[in-house]
């Protein structure tokens, strides 16, 4: 009896317990749970945390009679994600893995990819920067490339509306949308071409005339008026081809067949004594047929929406122009005056160059076609600095520049360190190359522009009143631009390496101060994440102006081209940092 009623009290306090367990069960999947500590609470900024209440999110969450639906732990499901209390956005849960869609992380982030699809098997390619890093060359020297300007192409620039045919160099419309030249965007395309000079060499080319062989069977005359001969020019102790036809370019002119494919740049000397004319016929893509007239006006560019682009020449005539065009470029910049983008990439590829005419009284010399004429561009751009220059030895830039409007703002006349220093390394590039003393004279006298302070129209700012600095945009007060200050340096060192007596001690003294603020300031410029473009924040004391990634990667090819240059460690040490942030990295914090 006794261990009967042993047996009889354990079943009942297990069904007590049984019962007791299942009333706390179910009480807590229906009722709200205490929450524990702060960090609990604060999730929702409320006091409890509901647990129902989390299986009302999402799309997928209740079911039509309002019961809540079971999600296996590994089901992929929709959901919402809650962004800083300010956005919510559709997202994917799988287990317990949370997917965010990559549309909203690259613009969250700031960063770049996109899916590609290899050999069949597709993969996300996921960057922190869309700019590349290009390794200096071991040594530097003046008549070297400049840093990696052999990847730079000026002209094919959206701002850049086209290389001119009067001087051959490149009218902006940055700031202005009449177009301007800019010595800064000058000096690059010089750079640019030097640099892939260097790397191309000497082109091959096809002479299709130079009036030595006597033989003008290659000639096409419209009328029996038209005339063209072998004459001497004694002025230029050579034989040159003389025509004579009409003006007009509703005549044929005369003209020489080319039919190339491949080499698609042109040069020639040309002179008129009359309202001539040159005029390439090229054939595109489509097909269609395009003439490229190269006309006395003043007008840079024009475009009549069908078939007829016209490069203005100046009102240089009974004078001998050299002209090298990059027909591609001619083709592209006259389309882009009145199409679309899009259609001119799918519709508009320079194929054949058919043929080249001439209108008026005339006389042509060296007419060759090659694959590029980067030397003779890298001159248009040293002759134009030689030919601009002013009195005070600098290169004022006429429009106005808000850098921040109301309270960084240049009127039109400014100069800029960094285009005073990329004119140097381009002019002491073409003495080097040339011997003429005009460019090295022309690169000297940039110089003066350096000592003089932003605040009396030069380009010397002070830091701290301590620190010398010199101003891409020299503002009042200043803003203490990082690259631009940068390039300034590397003009100056060129110019140190390449003068002699007076004139490389006062480079020299200009650039040790300079590269003393560098090594000083450098600090200043790094985020912890980036770089800052200039120190606006400090200076003026508004917010901070982030570097674009193509900057911070121009700040960091930068600082690796001084380190060929100068090896101290400051730049080692920055230079290992900046390049972490390219990949995600972030500096320590406390």
């Amino acid at each position: 009896m006794r261990l009967s009623r042993v047996v009889k009290c354990v079943a009942m306090l297990c069904a007590v317990s049984t019962l007791v367990t299942f009333c706390f069960w179910s009480t807590c999947a229906t009722r709200p749970l205490a929450a524990v500590g702060d960090e609990l609470s604060s999730l929702d900024g409320r006091d409890n945390f509901v647990l129902t209440e989390y299986h009302k999110r999402g799309t997928n969450s209740i079911d039509g009679q309002g019961q809540a639906e079971v999600i296996h732990p590994d089901q992929y499901h929709e959901m919402d994600c809650n962004i800083n209390t300010e956005t919510t956005i559709k997202c994917r849960r799988e287990g317990t893995e949370v997917y965010l869609p990559f549309s909203f992380i690259k613009n969250y982030f700031e960063v770049y990819g996109d899916v590609e699809e290899t050999d069949g098997y597709e993969r996300l390619e996921f960057h922190h920067s869309n700019s590349i890093v290009h390794p200096p060359r071991p040594t530097y020297t003046p008549a070297t490339m400049f840093m990696a300007f052999d990847h730079y192409n000026v002209e094919n620039r959206d701002r850049v509306k086209c290389i001119t045919a009067s001087e051959g160099v490149p009218i902006t419309t940055q700031w202005n949308k009449d177009g301007y030249h800019y010595p800064i965007q000058v000096a690059q395309y010089g750079l640019s071409h030097h640099a892939k000079q260097i790397v191309s060499g000497e082109p091959d080319q096809i002479v299709l005339e130079d009036g030595e062989e006597e033989n003008l069977s290659a000639w096409v005359l419209p009328d029996k008026k038209s005339q063209v001969k072998i004459t001497q020019q004694a002025a230029r102790h050579t034989q040159v081809v003389e025509f004579l036809t009409s003006d007009s370019l509703q005549t044929k002119g005369i003209s020489i067949v080319s039919d190339e494919k491949n080499n698609k740049c042109i040069t020639m000397d040309v002179k008129f004594v009359t309202n001539g004319s040159v005029t390439i016929v090229v054939e595109t893509s489509t097909g269609e047929t395009i003439n490229i007239h190269y006309v006395f006006t003043s007008t840079f560019i024009n475009f009549d929406g069908k078939s007829n682009i016209y490069y203005g020449m100046g009102e240089r005539r009974a004078k001998w122009l050299r002209l090298a065009r990059d027909l591609k470029f001619d083709l592209l910049k006259g389309l882009l005056l009145k199409l679309k983008p899009d259609k001119i990439k799918s519709s508009y590829g320079l194929v054949r160059v058919n043929e080249i005419r001439f209108h008026g009284h005339g006389w042509v010399d060296n007419l060759t076609m090659s694959h590029s004429v980067h030397q003779q561009q890298f001159y248009d751009a040293a002759n134009w600095l030689v030919l601009h220059q002013d009195q005070r030895g600098g290169w004022p830039i006429m429009v106005q520049r808000r850098v921040v409007a109301g309270i960084l703002e240049l009127p039109p006349g400014w100069y800029s360190a960094m285009g005073q220093g990329q004119a140097m390394s381009v002019l002491v590039r073409a003495y080097l190359d040339s011997k003429q003393d005009k460019y090295l004279q022309s690169a000297i006298d940039a110089l003066n522009i350096f000592e003089v302070d932003s605040a009396q129209g030069g380009v010397r700012a002070r830091f701290m009143d301590k620190y010398d600095w010199y101003e891409e945009y020299p503002t009042t007060p200043s803003s203490f631009v990082l690259n631009g200050f940068i390039y300034s340096l590397l003009g100056l060192y060129d110019l140190k390496e390449t003068a002699k007596g007076d004139a490389k001690a006062r480079a020299e003294r200009i650039y040790t101060s300079g590269m003393t603020s560098l090594k000083a300031m450098i600090g200043m410029f790094d985020s912890g994440s980036g770089t800052f473009y200039d120190l606006r924040h400090i200076s003026v004391g508004i917010e901070p102006n982030r570097a674009r990634w193509d900057y911070h990667t121009t700040h960091i090819n930068q600082l690796l081209q001084l380190m060929i240059i100068d090896d101290d460690d400051i730049f080692k040490t920055v230079v290992q940092r900046w390049l972490g942030y390219l990949k995600g990295k972030r500096s320590r914090h406390n």
